[in-house]
């Protein structure tokens, strides 16, 4: 009697042995066909097969891998810095490690990836792996840093054409929201800021509402930075770069620092402080302006005592020489080939004296707004007033009295504000302000008077 249970039993290990011979076989026959395709076909003619395949068929490789360095040339890549704001957004609770920061005037914790570790992201069905890879440059010791973006290749136009603006457009809706602004100085190592900048968060209080300034003139600036900001395209249709200069001018203290911190504030801006006396060549300038930031205010104080210029007549007898920082070289920035670099940028001179300033600067295109700085007005010091001590200063016994007499002299606000934070109680500040500006006013009476004899001294000699 046949026992099938047994056959059963037996037959199991026999095919199991047969599949792995088979498997073996195959192995061996496909190890040797490699080795004799290597041996006797030319590895140009190898290479060409390859190709051949990755055209009809696609590559061997499944995933596309997107390299977004830090900068771009000697400008910031903008695609790196809106993935480093974007990834913020989709941090998962898988990450194992990420960069913690918070400042004084953020509201919250600011979680943000750190370098190695990998985040994913679904956008359209599509799965993509970002990572912050960080190296250190052989040369200058300083660190590298870049993103890898990794996605299954079918996709690349795709991630191209939909899912990069994408980045680019939330990153931008997000830095709007969340934007504390900044203030970055050359050989600062306060933070990162690209080259030799180094930044720390803007703390200025400074606005258009507490800003001691006539309020017509307020509302023009307020106006024509709204117009500025809006003009993108208006700029591109008619051939210039979208830039705006202003020059701020008029005595010390009366509100020209004040008053960029209000126009930072108010678009968002970052300020990029440049110190002249640290620039040695027109080529050191260039490589330093070139990687301040969009949406940013470039400012150059007392521009008329800052450094000592050479002359542009100086410039051209050496050849236009790059060999030193030249006033050539300065508008050349503002006004010539490197001033399309870039977009959205606001450039401020500041200075005391505008008259001692080189006619060359002043021209428009490269100062459009000429804004007179002046001493306190009735109207700005109700400003100040209504800051300091509260709207019921403006109906204070004295009040008037000390309006009539700034209406009749020059004092800086800067003055004015000095003598507010004296104290605390509005009986005795508004009193202390008072007496001193009796006091200043007879002092320039005098002036006024030494003045009148020593011009009719040089008349009868």
């Amino acid at each position: 009697m046949i026992n099938f249970k047994e056959m059963g039993q037996m037959a199991v290990p026999q095919s199991v042995s047969a599949v792995f011979s088979a498997y073996a076989s195959f192995a061996t026959t496909m190890m040797l066909i490699r080795s004799l395709t290597n041996e006797l076909l030319p590895a140009k003619f190898i290479s060409s097969l390859t190709s051949f395949y990755v055209y009809f068929f696609g590559s061997i490789s499944s995933e596309t891998m997107f390299v977004i360095d830090e900068s771009s040339g000697l400008s910031g890549n903008e695609v790196f810095q809106a993935a480093e704001i974007y990834l913020r957004t989709i941090i998962s609770p898988s990450t194992d490690i990420l960069k913690v920061n918070k400042t004084a005037r953020q509201e919250s914790i600011t979680l943000s990836i750190y370098k190695d570790q990998e985040i994913t992201d679904y956008f359209q069905n599509i799965r993509l792996r970002w990572r912050l890879v960080c190296s250190e440059d052989p040369h200058d010791k300083t660190e590298k840093r870049h993103f890898e973006l990794l996605f299954p290749k079918k996709f690349k136009d795709r991630a191209v054409d939909s899912y990069l603006p994408y980045v680019l457009k939330r990153a931008k809706e997000v830095e709007e929201k969340n934007k504390v602004v900044k203030i970055f100085s050359l050989g600062c190592a306060y933070d990162y800021g690209g080259g030799t900048w180094g930044s720390m968060y803007l703390d200025h209080p400074s606005t258009f509402d507490t800003l001691a300034m006539d309020p017509e003139l307020k509302q023009w600036i307020i106006d024509d930075l709204d117009r500025f900001v809006r003009r993108r395209d208006f700029y591109r249709k008619v051939g210039k770069a979208w830039k705006r200069g202003y020059l701020l001018y008029g005595p010390p203290g009366t509100g020209k620092s004040s008053l960029i911190a209000a126009m930072a504030n108010y678009l968002k801006f970052d300020i990029y402080d440049l110190d002249l006396s640290t620039i040695y060549s027109n080529g050191d300038l260039r490589r330093n302006l070139l990687t301040t930031s969009n949406r940013s205010i470039i400012v150059i104080e007392d521009i008329d005592c800052g450094v000592q210029i050479q002359n542009r007549e100086s410039d051209e007898a050496n050849g236009g020489s790059n060999d030193r920082f030249t006033l050539s070289g300065l508008l050349n920035f503002i006004d010539g080939l490197w001033s399309s670099c870039g977009d959205e940028k606001i450039i401020i001179f500041t200075t005391n004296h505008k008259e001692q300033l080189d006619p060359a600067l002043l021209r428009p295109g490269r100062m459009d707004v000429h804004i007179h700085m002046s001493y306190c007005s009735p109207k700005g010091f109700k400003v100040l007033a209504s800051n300091y001590l509260g709207e019921e200063a403006t109906e204070h016994r004295v009040y008037r009295e000390i309006e009539e007499l700034i209406g009749d002299m020059e004092v800086s606000p800067a003055e004015i504000a000095e003598e507010l934070m004296e104290g605390e109680e509005m009986e005795a500040v508004l009193g202390g302000l008072l007496n001193f500006l009796k006091r200043k006013r007879k002092e320039q009476m005098k002036e006024k008077e030494k003045e009148k004899r020593r011009e009719g001294d040089d008349k009868i000699e």
